[in-house]
């Protein structure tokens, strides 16, 4: 049985669903477009521990703000919530957008985390444009599961016509000016066919962290952790010390 709640912070606003219970807590922030029901795979396969899944301002189940947040006032949201609600550092788990939030989150507030898993990362330097960043999206996606287009389609839905400045919050931030003040571990996790956040791309995340590993999941693109999720889990759970 999950528990949902609301947290406010600085005028914004995110939902958050709490489930299971252990000494180990993850915490999954969604990508652009997205909510925290894409995770319901995902949570099921990290059982030994506590799962929070948000909806980030203006998605899923969250009230749009007065003005579209940038990634770093988002990662300063997560990262209030953290030190009101979590009880102990947290693995931070991105997804896509997410992931940019989960740097930031370590950059900014490190007492919060206990390490970051970082899945598909965006944006790539080489790709830092809205029509590059959407081509790469399509043809990921063109190749992937019903399910996956289903569920990913809903959600863009529930997004709001607002998307679009999100998008564009998204593209301005540099998440490689802010990796090297991240101090956790950090483990780069993508589907071997994920055409959104390239191998070299990556490898660079990875190989600029004193603690950095990446990691690949055969057969998946860059929704891995809404398509059978139990691979992707076993990497997060193996990199948390958990099994």
């Amino acid at each position: 049985m999950a528990d949902v709640e609301r947290f406010a912070h600085a005028g914004a606003t995110l939902v958050a669903e709490r489930r299971g219970h252990g000494d180990r807590v993850y915490v999954l922030i969604h990508g652009i477009g997205m909510g925290r029901t894409v995770f319901a795979d995902l949570e099921r396969h990290l059982g030994d521990g506590e799962v929070i899944a948000f909806d980030l301002p203006g998605y899923g189940e969250a009230p749009e703000p007065r003005r579209v947040l940038t990634i770093e006032r988002t990662a300063d949201l997560v990262a209030a919530y953290l030190r009101a609600r979590v009880r102990t550092p947290a693995v931070v788990i991105g997804h896509s957008m997410g992931a940019q939030i989960a740097v930031e989150v370590a950059a900014r507030d490190p007492a919060v985390v206990d390490r970051i898993v970082l899945i598909g990362p965006t944006v790539d330097p080489c790709a830092r444009t809205a029509p590059r960043q959407l081509w790469r999206l399509l043809c990921d996606i063109a190749v992937e599961s019903p399910v996956v287009i289903a569920r990913g389609a809903r959600e863009y839905v529930r997004a709001g016509p607002r998307l679009r400045a999100k998008f564009r919050a998204m593209l301005r931030h540099r998440p490689e000016d802010v990796l090297p003040r991240v101090r956790v571990p950090a483990l780069v996790l993508r589907g071997e066919d994920d055409l959104v956040a390239p191998a070299d791309w990556c490898r660079q995340v990875a190989d600029g962290r004193p603690e950095g590993r990446l990691a690949e999941v055969a057969g998946h693109g860059h929704e891995t952790m809404i398509r059978d999720a139990a691979p992707a889990a076993r990497l997060i759970r193996e990199f948390a010390g958990s099994v």
